[in-house]
């Protein structure tokens, strides 16, 4: 008896639109990590001959190899917007985790910078945690119109937690940033985050009305279609506003797992208050799918704290946390805040 209801549970959790929505967010995770690494390798050939990023040069944007990276990049984030509409965010969003493996690989290969043993046994966490997540992913929920998202939206408990993010939010902004903003990681971050989990409910919301409407169920007649448009076109903005700064504020290798984790928590929350993902599932399987996402958070966290190591040498003193970050991106130059790989350093740009 058991043996035959595994598969069963499996199959039920691998609809067609899973399987969709799974191969989109891989296809995802694999543009968006080679384009980091083609985009460097940009930024360094613009540098060499222009001034650098780091010091508010613009010389990349002529740069064609840079404009392949980023054309690579929003090819990768088309997939990633498709994969939302086909399946849960609760499958979608760790998968992410997946785009740093593929960079960290190609980082490797290419740009030779060593991957440290410990580094390898993150990308395996990653893996581990990913497939884990796979076949426990809850179906996706049948809509039939973008109102049903709608709906959804307005219960009680998901406006309640959008009003939590919207006024956290705005404290961040208007009274922390100013104060601690170029100290503390944590207020860039925690804007990006919370706005983040709201623009992934939208961006789903709106990939969503989009595959009705190629189906034939036109829902632009809908002002609800229209709605989740401009909260995500404002989360969106918000989003990459206060992310950029943190970026040139703090170090890479500090910003990246740090606002993976709470941007992937809190959109897991979002997507379980208002998509009601597991109450569709057994206790079980919530409880596997949580233990998948921690493997990958670790995974993450041992990725990122390893990237600088090197034979011989011990883990970053966690004290440069808030130490800022200027040249690390283009791979030239810098004492400042987390060293440079050590393959970087000695070789000539």
């Amino acid at each position: 008896m058991a043996t035959s209801s595994n598969p069963s549970s499996w199959r039920e959790g691998m609809s067609s639109d899973n399987i969709k929505g799974l191969v989109l967010a891989l296809s995802s995770s694999f543009f968006i990590g080679a384009s980091f690494i083609v985009k460097k390798k940009g930024l360094k050939k613009a540098g060499a001959s222009g001034i650098r990023a780091g010091s508010g040069g613009y010389s990349y944007l002529y740069e064609p190899l840079w404009w392949v990276g980023m054309i690579t990049m929003i090819v990768g984030e088309i997939a990633n917007f498709a994969a939302y509409a086909f399946a849960p965010a609760l499958l979608v969003t760790p998968l992410g985790a997946l785009s740093i493996i593929i960079s960290a690989a190609l980082a490797h290969i290419i740009l030779r910078e060593r991957l440290h043993i410990f580094g390898v046994l993150g990308c395996a966490l990653c893996v581990v945690g990913s497939t884990t997540i796979v076949l426990h992913a809850p179906q996706e929920r049948e809509i039939e119109s973008v109102t049903e998202v709608w709906d959804l939206a307005m219960e009680p408990a998901f406006l309640f937690y959008a009003a939590l993010v919207i006024t956290a939010a705005f404290v961040l902004i208007f009274h922390f940033i100013p104060l601690y903003g170029q100290t503390h990681i944590m207020v860039y971050i925690g804007v990006c985050s919370l706005v983040g989990s709201l623009s992934v409910m939208s961006v789903k919301a709106l990939g969503i009305a989009i595959k009705l409407t190629l189906s034939g169920m036109n829902q632009l007649i809908y002002p609800q279609t229209w709605v989740f448009t401009l909260v995500v076109t404002v989360c969106v903005l918000t989003q990459m506003n206060y992310l950029n700064k943190a970026l040139d504020t703090f170090n890479t290798a500090v910003v990246s797992p740090i606002y993976y984790v709470m941007f992937t928590t809190l959109t897991i929350v979002a997507s379980v208050i208002m998509f009601k993902d597991w109450d569709r599932q057994s206790p079980t399987q919530v409880i596997t799918e949580i233990c998948g996402f921690v493997t990958i958070l670790s995974g993450t966290f041992l990725l990122h704290r390893t990237k600088d190591m090197t034979d011989g040498h011990g883990l970053q003193s966690s004290s440069s946390i808030r130490l800022p970050k200027h040249s690390e991106e283009d791979g030239f130059g810098g004492g400042e805040g987390i060293p440079l790989r050590r393959q970087e350093t000695s070789r000539s740009p």
